[in-house]
């Protein structure tokens, strides 16, 4: 993105999610780990239940403030209650994304860790917002399209699958046995 303005970035992107969800976000940032090697602005909103959803929704604003290619990406996870360690998790991925490899649709992220709790989902898939249509997962800024991808949790061997069959077969597969995406304690729909 040639951006000069990252300030004018960040206000619009907020603004963004806040007119999705008809509410003001909270302002979070990590207190800990390389902050420096994420841009200086970089934070997480989050949404309580809200009109659109009653549930909680963690969103990343600069994973992707002045990226120059092609993987202009945001991210957002839900969970069913309010946690900080989504705020570490999303702080993580942008310091991946904009450090070690760049994040995009229908990657894998591993954790290293449960999700919440005693969660068996120590894995995310990257997905579209397929609860919200592009009226999220769309972000206009300055004639480029940013997109906003929902973080799925997933299980190791749901990654297994995904390598294995294809992103679509794992999307599927979801559909099929209707994944429970907020319920830290699923099962895991491979066998």
């Amino acid at each position: 993105m040639k951006e000069l303005n990252t300030a004018k970035y960040f206000l619009e992107l907020s603004r963004h999610y806040e007119d999705y969800f008809g509410i003001e976000g909270k302002c979070l940032k990590l207190n800990k780990g390389p902050m420096e090697k994420l841009h200086a602005d970089f934070f997480v909103l989050e949404f309580p239940p809200n009109k659109r959803h009653g549930m909680f929704c963690y969103c990343t604003v600069g994973m992707s403030a002045d990226r120059l290619d092609e993987n202009l990406v945001e991210l957002f996870i839900y969970s069913p209650k309010s946690d900080e360690s989504l705020i570490e998790l999303l702080t993580v991925c942008a310091s991946y994304h904009r450090n070690v490899l760049p994040l995009n649709l229908q990657h894998t992220v591993n954790i290293g860790r449960p999700w919440l709790g005693e969660s068996k989902c120590d894995h995310c898939f990257i997905s579209n917002a397929y609860l919200d249509g592009d009226q999220l997962e769309l972000f206009n800024y300055l004639g480029q399209e940013i997109s906003c991808y929902w973080l799925i949790p997933i299980t190791m061997n749901e990654r297994d699958f995904k390598i294995d069959n294809g992103y679509e077969k794992l999307e599927q597969l979801f559909e099929d046995k209707q994944i429970d995406y907020l319920n830290p304690d699923r099962d895991c729909l491979v066998y």
